[in-house]
């Protein structure tokens, strides 16, 4: 019997293929943790009549989701109703000055669990002490693009800096066989000076790889960049040289106007789009429709447990196609076609990993997940004819709870949605552990520090 190759179906196969391709009683053909065939099941099963078949049944098989911002964390519910500015000062930055690296490694693991339960195997996570990180998504099996966060910057010395982030490249970056991706990271342009910002750029140049900041979240930002550069955001990111990096992933992107929409759209420029994150800190509605119409690989992400407050890539999807309706007060916009590509494979793009995933076709990475299609969510189900619903009831119905299979390069992560990698008792009671100290360490510096830290750094 071939023991290296595995055969994987479903009632149906969503292959988010060009033509987003649906094969009704589908399978994908697994060589260790490659895709070698996609095809219905009779004729995978009679070409390989000796390899074993996993069959899900009431299942739709589909791409593993692509989380493409998001931060580990352990803050969830105790940082609410407070405008951005706030929430960074009194909640957030506080929390990184007490942080210590065994709380920053239990925080990943608890997150890439939540996760890969919901449905998403690939993960953009900008979070602290990141050798903690790689560990534990090297254990429980997800991809992660594994972001320090940067402040390169004398006022943000409680953050990482750019030597942590270098050494963290020439670690950890492709290891966990190419699971494990690592950028150069910067919390926000003005965490860093001038110094720190152009070695940044010459870092993500030196080790051709992706450079991630936050930047257009707030519409704050726009009269600080105008005050300093005397331009609009995208443009000053330009001149600076940030666009000259192998690849640049904005989050948020909330506050671009069209102009600078078109400019982007002329570079190697993402955006990741945090719809339940910007709605809850009342950061804005971002042109996503016109990033997409503009050919700008938009990803969606969930963005911190703090600020959503889950990992839930489907909930993360209802949210961005309603938000975009709502926008243009256009209930044609945002088509579920468009989002669950946002999700997977224009997710993938967005991150520079679409040649390795998004998408279940031969020669990519074997990572799907299967959703249960026996739930009163999926009910009915068409997923042909005339009256064909899939993808709609797969954005706008679906919960990361639906998820029963999550595979990574061919690996089974979670199963009968059960988490097979990993203790998740031993992970949850974990966080109940180290969190009350953390807590009472925070709330020791903020009782001596009411006003909480500096945002931004001044003008020189």
């Amino acid at each position: 019997m071939t023991t290296d190759k595995q055969i994987v179906a479903g009632d149906y196969l969503l292959t988010m293929d060009a033509e987003n391709r649906v094969v009704s009683d589908g399978a994908v053909l697994i060589d260790g943790s490659v895709i070698e065939a996609v095809a219905p099941l009779g004729e995978l099963v009679a070409a390989n009549p000796d390899v074993p078949v996993r069959k899900i049944a009431n299942s739709v098989i589909m791409p593993g989701l692509v989380n493409a911002h998001a931060h580990s964390g352990f803050l969830r519910g105790t940082a609410e109703h407070l405008p951005v500015w706030d929430w960074l000062t009194l909640h957030i930055n506080p929390m990184h000055r007490a942080l210590q690296p065994h709380e920053a490694e239990a925080a990943s693991w608890l997150c890439y669990a939540e996760s890969v339960l919901a449905g998403t195997t690939t993960i953009v996570d900008m979070w602290r002490f990141m050798e903690g990180s790689a560990k534990a998504a090297s254990a429980i099996g997800n991809r992660l693009v594994a972001v320090p966060y940067v402040g390169e910057h004398p006022e943000y010395n409680y953050f990482d800096t750019l030597d942590m982030n270098e050494a963290m490249i020439e670690a950890w970056h492709r290891k966990a066989n190419g699971r494990v991706n690592v950028w150069v990271g910067l919390e926000h342009l003005f965490y860093a000076d001038e110094a720190g910002q152009q070695r940044a750029i010459q870092l993500a140049k030196t080790h051709n790889t992706g450079f991630h900041t936050h930047c257009s979240e707030a519409e704050i930002e726009l009269a600080e960049f105008d005050k300093r550069y005397g331009k609009r955001p995208m443009y000053a990111l330009a001149e600076l040289g940030f666009f000259e990096a192998p690849r640049t992933m904005i989050a948020h992107g909330v506050w671009l106007n069209s102009a600078e929409v078109e400019f982007i759209s002329k570079y190697n420029v993402s955006i990741a789009h945090n719809p339940v994150s910007n709605m809850k800190l009342a950061s804005g509605i971002a042109l996503v429709g016109e990033m997409l119409a503009a050919g700008v690989p938009v990803g969606i992400g969930t963005d911190g447990e703090k600020e959503n407050n889950n990992f839930d890539m489907f909930e993360e999807m209802k949210v961005a196609s309603l938000l975009g309706k709502l926008k243009d007060l256009d209930a044609a916009a945002m088509d579920s076609w468009d989002v669950l590509r946002m999700a997977t494979i224009t997710g993938a793009r967005a991150v520079g990993l679409d040649h390795e995933i998004g998408s279940l076709e031969p020669g990519k990475r074997a990572d799907l997940i299967a959703v249960r299609t026996d739930t009163p969510r999926m009910t009915p189900l068409f997923g042909e004819g005339p009256y064909f619903n899939l993808q709609h009831n797969l954005v706008h119905a679906v919960r990361g709870g639906d998820v029963s299979l999550t595979m990574v390069d061919g690996k089974v992560l979670v199963e009968d949605g059960q988490l097979k990698t990993g203790d998740l008792k031993e992970i949850i009671a974990e966080i109940h552990r180290i969190a009350p100290p953390h807590f009472a360490r925070r709330a020791a510096w903020l009782a001596e520090n009411r006003d909480g830290t500096a945002q931004w750094t001044k003008v020189s």
